[in-house]
């Protein structure tokens, strides 16, 4: 069987999708609608689906990240929920009734507001649309006879939609009156030059392959090779493979087929965990190799998740924002890792979309990182060229809440372990290079000397020669066989994801807080004496696409790998289990809070409840009760935070005011049923401050007890 070689790259849909879904304009982003034939009105009838970015406390969500998320910080990894940070900085409470009922009386049905409380989503007919954002939308077909419908008003194309005066101060914008697909097979290529003679990064295939015969036949690097390679055979060797972690996998370009997963992991001796698909509003996607070679090095890096969770979507816009907070809208199925291949360059985005729009995106990204949730993204295959033949990097590695990781190429001896690394870099390359958007973040100031966020972080295999093993069966794999080999930083984000998820395990089993933004971590450990051992530096090599004597252009100049931190492939490869290791001696443990009532307690004539908190390490603590009289509203009593300077317990009093003393004995006179409901709270110190209601600097809290009043 011939080997087939296939190159994935991370200029595509997923998150290039995001970024136009918060504004891009099309014109500039996509090209103008005089590129489609215009085939007449929108049926009015014709649902859309609408995403509107919500007036939020976006720079009150970034302080909150950067406290968790900051080493030497009392409040780092003290990680909120969800819930709670939805409610502490999402749109107000005002905003977000003020738009649902707005919309709903307009015409939108299923509207509501997504998990990060940034987001309103809604589904819309044409005809309530073109009424509510005053513009017509007409139907086209594109030169690949796509049909899509689109605003017909060119300046609604470039500007965005007129919000209605009812919004205004409420929304940013709206996303989903262009339903056109954000991108094309043919945007979707590697960058290649042709060069007199170019440096290659192209190593020998090496080391001692296992697997089945049809799998070996490829040539290309197996799973025993690669986990070998970066070191997770020890944790691997002792059962860690990734039980009780759940992996999110965002997939934007095809979908797969289950077949296939277990047709790669039967070949070499892999168990599959629970798969599950969630899909926005889509039919099944056929199987393409993207979302195939993401979930296959999942596997192959950590057979016994909990589950691998896949986000599809269809590649218009508004379904496009929609699946990147997804998995944080998914009660039940809240990921500890995130992973995502895809990227947009920022000379690209600097000149299309406006700062409000990115800011609606970073918060939604620094809600992930205060959760504790890890977002790894590949940082790009076309090398330090992005855009037009000029340096930069792609969004949004280059976010500071996201793990870039860039691609290497490696050398194997005959235990598989590595010899020789370099920076991948030939008919792609490993994305790096400095951020136009983002200053430099506070963990790479002892890294990086320019004032600008660089990318990547860390990298791991991505060269696609001779490449990873694929079992991809489908039409849409657009290989000649079904096993073939892959590559890209799109192959480098998982295969870290499913390595980071044992790290996770391990943390759990050692009662400490999970990875979360790991970047922290990762440069504290790089300008650390255990750097060496962490990581595989990469000293060799550059990720320049321009070479001497190219008749395309000349050399960009970045980037060049050297010792320690660089912008070709960060810190180098990881090395798992060594990184485990470090991870769970730094970070710091679990807080377990618990609450517990003592009995015979006389309420209505002590004026007061008593609680008992206790608390497994030094934390700031409390107690809350809701008190329910009969059927009417119940109020709030909490305490004020008790600071603990160590594991222990403390009784506290909730005491009532005169006011409520009243309303309870007069429940009591009218036999109405008096009952409160009591959660034990871990308050966050950073937050909490002198005369603030103390509900809203609650960072976790227990299941409530319940008690009756007679």
């Amino acid at each position: 069987m011939s080997a087939v070689r296939w190159t994935l790259v991370t200029a595509g849909v997923a998150l290039t999708s995001i970024m136009l879904a918060v504004g891009v304009p099309r014109a500039a982003a996509r090209g103008s609608l005089a590129q489609a034939a215009e085939v007449g009105p929108a049926a009015p009838s014709q649902p859309l689906q609408l995403v509107l970015p919500l007036i939020a406390d976006d720079a009150g969500m970034e302080r909150a990240a950067l406290a968790v998320t900051t080493l030497g910080s009392p409040d780092y990894a003290r990680y909120e929920s969800l819930s709670q940070l939805q409610r502490r900085f999402g749109a107000s409470a005002s905003t977000r009734s003020r738009v649902v009922r707005y919309l709903r009386d307009h015409g939108a049905t299923v509207v509501k507001i997504d998990a990060t409380g940034l987001f309103a989503d809604a589904t819309i007919s044409v005809a309530a649309a073109e009424r509510l954002f005053g513009t017509e939308l007409d139907r086209f077909r594109a030169h690949d006879g796509t049909r899509f419908v689109a605003p017909s008003d060119a300046s609604v194309a470039t500007v965005g939609a007129r919000v209605p005066a009812a919004l205004r101060g409420l929304v940013v914008g709206v996303v989903g009156l262009d339903t056109r697909p954000l991108a094309s097979p043919a945007t979707a290529q590697p960058v290649a030059h042709a060069a007199t003679a170019p440096p290659s990064s192209e190593l020998p295939y090496s080391g001692m392959p296992s697997g089945c015969a049809a799998g070996l036949a490829v040539g290309a690097y197996t799973p025993i090779q690669y986990l070998t390679a970066f070191d997770f055979g020890p944790l691997r060797g002792a059962g860690v493979d990734g039980q009780g972690v759940r992996v999110a996998l965002i997939e934007g370009d095809g979908g797969f087929d289950a077949g296939d997963v277990h047709t790669f992991a039967q070949c070499f001796g892999l168990s599959v965990p629970p798969i599950e698909t969630f899909r926005n509003g889509v039919a099944p996607p056929p199987a393409a190799l993207e979302a195939t070679l993401d979930l296959e090095l999942v596997d192959a890096t950590a057979p016994a998740l909990k589950e691998i969770d896949v986000y599809e979507s269809s590649d218009d816009e508004a379904s496009a924002l929609e699946s990147m907070t997804a998995p944080l809208d998914n009660v039940g199925h809240q990921p500890q890792i995130v992973s995502d291949s895809s990227g947009l360059c920022e000379a690209q985005l600097v000149r299309a979309i406006s700062r409000a729009d990115l800011d609606a995106v970073e918060a939604a990204l620094a809600e992930t990182s205060a959760a504790g949730i890890t977002y790894l993204t590949g940082s790009g295959d076309s090398g330090s060229e992005c855009g037009a033949d000029e340096p930069g990097a792609e969004y949004p590695a280059s976010s500071p809440w996201v793990t870039g990781v860039g691609g290497t190429s490696f050398e194997l001896n005959g235990a598989n372990q590595i010899t020789d690394q370099v920076v991948w870099n030939d008919d792609g390359g490993s994305g790096g290079g400095l951020s136009e958007l983002f200053n430099r973040p506070n963990y790479q100031d002892g890294a990086e000397p320019a004032d600008h966020r660089a990318v990547p972080d860390v990298s791991m295999l991505a060269d696609e020669d001779p490449g990873i093993t694929v079992y991809c069966s489908g039409v849409d794999c657009e290989l000649s066989t079904p096993w073939g080999a892959a590559g890209g930083t799109s192959a480098a984000a998982p295969m870290l994801a499913g390595g980071f998820a044992l790290v996770d395990q391990q943390l759990a089993a050692a009662g400490r807080e999970p990875l979360g933004l790991v970047n922290p971590l990762l440069y504290a450990l790089g300008e650390s004496g255990s750097a060496a051992s962490v990581f595989d530096d990469v000293t060799t090599g550059n990720d320049d696409p321009f070479y001497p004597g190219d008749p395309n252009g000349a050399p960009l100049g970045c980037c060049t790998a050297g010792v320690g931190y660089d912008d070709a492939t960060g810190w180098g490869s990881v090395n798992i289990a060594t990184f485990a290791r470090a991870a769970v001696a730094d970070q710091p443990p679990i807080v377990h809070i618990s609450l517990s009532l003592p009995t015979h307690q006389r309420v209505i004539a002590s004026g007061a409840i008593k609680a008992t908190v206790s608390c497994s390490s030094a934390c700031e603590l409390g107690a809350i009760a809701q008190v329910y009289v009969g059927r009417a509203r119940p109020f709030e009593l909490p305490t004020k935070p008790f600071d603990l300077a160590a594991a222990g317990q403390r009784t506290l009093a909730l005491r009532f005011s005169r006011a409520q003393l009243g309303r309870l004995r007069s429940g009591r006179e009218h036999r109405k049923r008096i009952t409160v409901s009591i959660s034990g709270v871990l308050f966050d110190p950073a937050v909490y401050s002198v005369g603030q209601d103390p509900s809203e600097s609650i960072q976790a809290q227990t299941h409530p007890k319940r008690l009756k009043i007679s």
